[in-house]
């Protein structure tokens, strides 16, 4: 991994964002066909707050090519950034994206979740959610109701008569 990578993780970690962006973005005069830098300095502008600042950032890592993993992050940080934008629409194109292309990374269904809510689909967000739980739950109690939780998880609204 590429040395100012690894030290703006650790300026991230450590608390000092400010500086890892800094870093970042000098690094990125230098290297601006590096895709990992992108997504570096998207995060790191997410880790400050300053979402809006990082979106393209995001893009431009995405329109490159990234590792698995660091595509992973950076389409998870874009849907997630722009649902804390109010851009719902984008949020949700995303991380169906990270879905279709990831089936098997279970954040993506998450944030997935949380931006139907947003959209006010609120049974689709709570099936996905209690699906999430009923699968991936280590609490043994919540486990042994598992199925039942996968039963009912897409009917909320029914009742029986």
């Amino acid at each position: 991994m590429n040395d100012i990578i690894v030290q703006a993780s650790e300026l991230r970690r450590t608390g000092q964002a400010e500086e890892a962006r800094e870093l970042l973005l000098k690094a990125l005069e230098q290297q601006p066909h590096d895709a990992e830098l992108w997504y570096q300095t998207a995060w790191t502008h997410d880790s400050l707050g300053l979402e809006r600042e990082a979106v393209p950032f995001y893009e431009k890592s995405l329109s490159m090519a990234l590792s698995t993993e660091s595509r992973k992050g950076a389409i998870l940080g874009l849907g997630s950034t722009y649902r804390v934008l109010g851009e719902y629409a984008k949020a949700k194109a995303w991380l169906e994206t990270g879905m279709n292309e990831f089936s098997d990374y279970r954040p993506f269904r998450v944030f997935y979740a949380m931006v139907l809510y947003n959209l006010r689909e609120y049974g689709k967000a709570m099936q996905g959610l209690l699906i999430e739980l009923a699968e991936t739950t280590s609490d043994l109690p919540t486990k042994d109701y598992s199925r039942a939780i996968q039963y009912y998880a897409d009917k909320l609204d029914q009742i029986e008569v």
